[in-house]
């Protein structure tokens, strides 16, 4: 069991209506300031008839307009600062695939307060100044390594930057200098598992506790896969660039949902016709950044599925949880008129013998018809079995994933080791339709 650290005692547990006066005056604090420095938040306010002195209390947050993430792209590079550049010290960029980069730009009183949120939320995986972080996840535009190596050096635990790439170095790494956490995307935790069982590492000469994984939706199933694997307890972080980075929201020792740093962070539950939902309903979440100084957002709609659960939680921290997210709304695929979410798959799999955890679905479209295949590796000790077993395997899946998708895919099994692996965020979906 990890220890229960609360790194921040004062702030992490407020009472609620403490909470509720610190996000009424940080909205109306950063409405104001958009409104005056933003031209783009400044004309939307305008347009649907709305002025900074309407924002008074936290619940009129819905009075004010959303953001997109095509808004930052359609002011790229610069146009969403509040601040002159020359106060910007520092610049990060998601890791989008196709068109601009979305781009955050950090005062020095940001960055301060990123390197604290991340305190908070590694703490809240037990770890210490005590700890050795070992940070895979990728330096650079990318917000993940230097989020966590911040946040880690906040505590006062040793941080040894690894980066992403060259597992097996990486693997020395992690024997040789005893890491007690790992914090990197789940996908690139699941390749070092690969390594460690493929180069027969002895597990006992392994010194991680905890992992601190994020960047990537990922299941309970993968979580359960993991913990076993590496023999650690996995945690979840949550964040987006445009929000600060990872360190929005982190589940603690209780694991019943993620703790969203409220006196920074405002977030929302919205239906499908872009109205707040009340606590528990499952939606998609939005947040406004409060205390963000170089370039607050207004209500970003995150398009990842989520509920908010406001009731006390045995940690002891008051802020209200968001339950993991199991899929985004702009990652669903439409196949055949059925709505279908990689996780779903993901989740299916994942219950299956005999397949190791690593996949990749690709959608295509023959005629008019719209088909898709998932490729799943073979487990290593099944290379020897009959053809008669692994088609009753090919079988089995492909029942599996009828049953819990609600509809019909192809199945391709693998060799192990032959699907790609990723560094980074990994790469599920080809879909070769557009």
């Amino acid at each position: 069991m990890a220890k229960n650290v609360i790194w921040d005692p004062k702030k992490e547990t407020m009472s609620r209506d403490e909470i509720h006066e610190i996000q009424s005056r940080e909205l109306r604090n950063v409405t104001k300031r958009v409104y005056d420095n933003v031209p783009f938040y400044r004309q939307k306010m305008d347009a649907i008839g709305v002025k900074p002195e309407d924002i008074q209390e936290a619940e009129d947050i819905q009075k004010l307009p959303f953001t997109e993430k095509s808004d930052l792209r359609d002011n790229y590079p610069f146009g969403l600062f509040a601040v002159p550049r020359e106060q910007i010290v520092r610049v990060h960029a998601s890791s989008g695939t196709t068109g601009k980069p979305t781009v955050a730009g950090y005062t020095q009183q940001d960055l301060d307060t990123w390197a604290d949120l991340m305190a908070r939320s590694m703490s809240c995986a037990g770890i210490t100044k005590d700890s050795v972080v070992h940070v895979a996840y990728g330096y650079g535009l990318f917000t993940g390594g230097l989020g966590a190596h911040y946040g880690a050096e906040r505590i006062g635990a040793t941080v040894v930057p690894a980066s992403g790439g060259n597992t097996q170095r990486q693997l020395m790494l992690i024997r040789d200098f005893g890491a007690t956490a790992l914090a990197c995307t789940p996908s690139y935790a699941m390749n070092l598992a690969d390594a460690m069982e493929k180069n027969g590492m002895d597990m006992s000469e392994i010194k991680l506790e905890a992992g601190v994984f994020g960047a990537e939706p990922w299941s309970e199933h993968m979580r359960d896969q993991l913990e076993k694997r590496l023999h650690i307890r996995a945690h979840d972080v949550y964040g987006l660039t445009e929000m600060m980075g990872p360190g929005v929201a982190m589940d603690c020792v209780e694991r019943n949902g993620l703790h969203v740093w409220e006196d920074h962070f405002l977030p929302e539950i919205i239906d499908e016709d872009l109205k707040g939902v009340p606590y528990g309903t499952e939606g998609e979440l939005v947040i406004t950044t409060l205390t963000k100084q170089g370039m607050p957002l207004l209500r970003y709609r995150t398009h990842d599925i989520s509920s908010l659960d406001i009731r006390p939680c045995a940690c002891g921290r008051t802020h209200v949880r968001m339950k993991r997210v199991k899929a985004r709304t702009d990652d669903m695929l439409i196949i055949r008129g059925v709505n279908v979410f990689p996780s779903q798959i993901e989740h299916s799999l994942l219950k299956i013998q005999g397949i190791a955890p690593q996949y990749q679905i690709v959608v295509d479209r023959k005629g008019s018809l719209d088909t898709i295949e998932v490729q799943v590796e073979l487990d290593r000790t099944l290379i020897g079995d009959t053809v008669r077993d692994l088609e009753a395997l090919s079988a089995r899946i492909a029942a599996q994933l009828a049953s819990d998708v609600l509809i019909s895919c192809q199945v391709k099994l693998c060799q192990p080791g032959s699907l790609p692996r990723s560094e980074g965020k990994a790469k599920r979906v080809i879909d070769n339709r557009k």
